[in-house]
């Protein structure tokens, strides 16, 4: 939460639980979206790309974009993962991928310049 505000800012603890309620609050609203177009096609596994159709329907298009972006990518590590994995059995000690969902949301791409920024200060 602080990232994305100055360094001197200081955050109450009621306002930390009052935006951890919002996103518990937008989460399940997403979700039973999502839910009820599982129900609506008879399946029981609500995935990835539910979420997305949820978000859009919704009209969050932008975040929706943002997560079908992490979706994807969260799927070709997870096939890098395997193949990985499999590497690693024959020889250990390979890196595991990481992938950072601010770098696909807006308001954070701001806030990622001026943390590179106090980075290179420090260096």
């Amino acid at each position: 939460m602080k990232d994305g505000l100055p360094p001197q800012a200081k955050i109450s603890k009621q306002a930390k639980e009052t935006i951890q309620e919002c996103a518990t609050e937008f989460i399940s609203f997403v979700t039973g979206e999502a839910s009820e177009r599982c129900r609506r096609e008879r399946r029981k596994t609500v995935n990835g790309d539910d979420i997305c159709h949820a978000m859009r329907t919704l009209g969050l298009d932008h975040y929706a974009d943002a997560m079908h972006r992490y979706l994807q990518r969260y799927r070709e590590s997870e096939e890098l993962g395997g193949v990985a994995q499999q590497q690693r059995r024959r020889r250990p000690q390979q890196g595991v991928i990481q992938i950072d969902v601010r770098d696909e949301l807006s308001i954070f791409r701001g806030n990622n310049n001026n943390n590179n920024e106090k980075q290179d200060r420090n260096i």
